[in-house]
């Protein structure tokens, strides 16, 4: 998983990203490519 700053410009580099929040923090989830796992701050 990746800690960025800004999670804007990972989420457009597949097209099952999704963007969520859960416990007070941000993460960019995919299903299908677990890779793309990120989380912010």
């Amino acid at each position: 998983m990746k800690v960025r700053n800004s999670l804007k410009s990972l989420r457009g580099r597949h097209r099952d990203n999704i963007v969520v929040r859960r416990k007070g923090r941000v993460y960019v989830i995919n299903k299908t490519q677990k890779r793309f796992k990120a989380r912010q701050g």
